[in-house]
């Protein structure tokens, strides 16, 4: 089995989740969905109000070592086992997730299209753009809902290391992207994908 990787970039809060929700549902069980999030380092060994304060938007932030390698086994035909994140904690968790192997597989991250061993494995690479004032109220929202974070720790890592490190490594992928999303709704950009991504799929069954 073929399967084509995607990767799905962009800021804090840009609609990324929304975009890559939209394929899954599009294309139900052909879709594995990797989360870049999951592949933060572990610091097991570091006190919780150091852990709060580290740089969790710089790229060193990342096992991409792992992740290349799962990505590799993926694309392969192999199932992985992925490690998992806990926000409130600010640690990798002790759960891990069994993926499957699927025909499309999407990569979602603020960084995922950082990185050319990353982007060398892609077919298609996608950014999703969003007025900075929309992702800083969307986070807000996301964070304290369902991440268990207080709005001070929120605001104070937006400032401190979120907002600078967008500009300094999240905003310059764009020029990697094979299409720009101007949010996760766009439904011209979403039709578009669906059928490139329909056009691969029936390439690769007719070869």
């Amino acid at each position: 089995m073929k399967s084509i990787l995607i990767g799905i970039a962009g800021g804090t809060g840009s609609g990324k989740s929304t975009f890559t929700n939209r394929i899954r549902d599009a294309f139900g069980d052909e879709v594995a969905v990797i989360y870049h999030d999951n592949y933060y380092k572990a610091h097991y060994d570091m006190p919780f109000e150091e852990r709060k304060k580290l740089n969790y938007d710089h790229p060193d932030a990342f096992d991409t070592d792992l992740l290349l390698q799962d990505l590799k086994k993926l694309k392969a035909g192999e199932a992985i086992i992925s490690p998992t994140y806990n926000y409130a904690d600010h640690n990798r968790a002790e759960a891990t997730v069994r993926i499957e192997p699927r025909r499309v597989i999407l990569l979602e991250g603020i960084l995922a299209l950082y990185g050319k061993r990353l982007r060398d494995l892609m077919d298609i690479k996608v950014f999703v753009d969003a007025d900075a004032d929309e992702r800083i109220l969307r986070r807000v929202l996301r964070d304290t809902k369902e991440r268990g974070r207080e709005i001070e720790n929120i605001i104070d890592q937006y400032l401190t290391t979120v907002k600078p490190m967008h500009y300094l490594y999240v905003e310059p992928t764009r020029i990697y992207a094979d299409i720009i999303v101007n949010s996760g709704m766009n439904d011209v950009a979403f039709d578009l994908m669906k059928h490139k991504i329909e056009s691969l799929l029936k390439q690769d069954s007719e070869e």
